[in-house]
């Protein structure tokens, strides 16, 4: 149930759990009811309670009426609004229900899912709010400071804690195309990982190629070497040479994975110049690089096109882009691990204090070397390392190496 006496926890279990909410109305024809969760709750558009409104669909609830609250509910098809406030959402039915109607709302698979796992975060709004009651204000750290700055100094914080600290990584699960291009995401800052998924559902890390890369530039040229202009006066680009020549290489030539067909074919004497024919054993060529021997294939990063291009042994295969964000991509995004609320109290304290005019440097130096052990204390928590997962690794100890 919830908590009124000031808990953290304000969703009841059937609130979290379901996803699910039921008023009982005690007022005969009661139209105005206020539900809370912890997603808000949004319609497609303001006539979208109709079924037949085409954003019907992309409303994130639905409402039922009950005589009883065990069964025989209806779903509430006829006019209503919502308002969505500080202390809940309002729903304000178009037709008033008589006492002893109960009313519940169902959040959609999408935003129940939304609704898990938050007790872990703290909002970014909070995080400002209490910084201001707790460090300003007369007779406390900070005298005086400008919301805005606050703001400002709390969103920078929590981009550069994205990058190395916090548990912000993403992934999208891919299928590679023909084309072998796929769209970098949207909110994307840098990579993490970049891996192929097997049938067993196991990853096999796809390495970024130093084979090639993709022309930030491929102006036109004549026959006689020069650059073509356009009537802007501006060079004409065309499509980049590499980026065709890599997508149709065959990578066995260069992981060294020859097999019976490519001799066959003549395959090898057309790439060589000679007849590498190993009479029928495999595995005798010397001197292979390490980097390019292997079966998983790479991947290299088209900045002007914002792709990322695979080579010709991933078509067709399932991938998965882990990736880093900022942070301040999506309103989900701009929440904080509860573990790294101080480190974030501290870094805002220096932020200000250093960024202002007459303050002692003794003090800068204070926060700024308090800033740094709080953001320490903040990674080993989030490093999330428990004793019996490292005894599980250290367990090969034990096998024994026969020579």
């Amino acid at each position: 149930m919830a908590r009124p006496d000031g808990g953290l926890i304000q969703e009841t279990n059937l609130q979290y759990y379901a996803g699910a909410q039921i008023i009982y109305t005690s007022v005969n024809l009661t139209r105005i009811y206020t539900f809370t969760f912890n997603t808000s709750l949004s319609l497609g558009s303001a006539t979208s309670w109709n079924p037949g409104d085409p954003d019907f669909g992309l409303n994130n609830f639905r409402i039922y009426t009950s005589p009883n609250g065990i069964s025989n509910w209806t779903e509430f098809i006829t006019t209503f609004t919502l308002t969505v406030g500080s202390t809940g959402s309002v729903i304000t039915l178009g037709v008033a229900q008589p006492l002893g109607t109960y009313v519940k709302v169902q959040l959609k698979e999408g935003a129940v899912q939304n609704n898990y796992g938050g007790y872990e975060y703290i909002k970014l709004k909070d995080i400002i709010n209490n910084f201001i009651v707790a460090y300003v204000g007369q007779d406390k750290l900070i005298p005086n400071v400008r919301r805005s700055d606050v703001i400002f100094h709390a969103k920078r914080g929590l981009q550069e804690f994205s990058y190395d600290t916090l548990k912000s990584i993403k992934a999208q699960e891919l299928s590679v195309p023909p084309s072998l291009s796929i769209i970098i995401p949207q909110d994307y800052v840098n990579y993490v990982k970049m891996s192929w998924v097997d049938t067993l559902g196991i990853k096999h890390t796809i390495y970024p190629t130093q084979l090639t890369s993709s022309p930030s530039e491929s102006p036109v040229q004549d026959q006689a070497g020069n650059l073509v202009q356009d009537n802007f006066a501006e060079n004409v680009d065309g499509t980049s040479q590499t980026n065709t020549r890599w997508q149709g290489a065959n990578t066995r030539l260069i992981t060294g994975a020859w097999n019976q067909q490519d001799l066959n074919n003549g395959l090898l004497l057309d790439w060589w110049g000679e007849n590498w024919g190993y009479n029928g054993y495999y595995g005798q060529r010397y001197g292979l690089d390490p980097v390019t021997t292997q079966t998983n294939g790479w991947f290299n990063i088209d900045e002007k096109q914002g792709t990322i291009n695979f080579s010709s042994d991933l078509t067709g295969k399932l991938v998965m882009l882990e990736y880093i964000s900022d942070g301040l991509a999506y309103d989900l995004d701009t929440r904080l691990p509860k573990m790294a609320e101080e480190a974030m109290y501290a870094h805002l304290n220096h932020a200000i204090l250093s960024t202002r005019a007459n303050t002692q440097e003794y003090i800068v130096r204070r926060y700024k070397q308090e800033r740094y052990a709080k953001l320490r204390n903040t990674k080993i928590r989030l490093s999330n390392v428990k004793l019996d997962e490292i005894v599980q690794v250290m367990r090969n100890k034990s096998k024994w190496i026969k020579s």
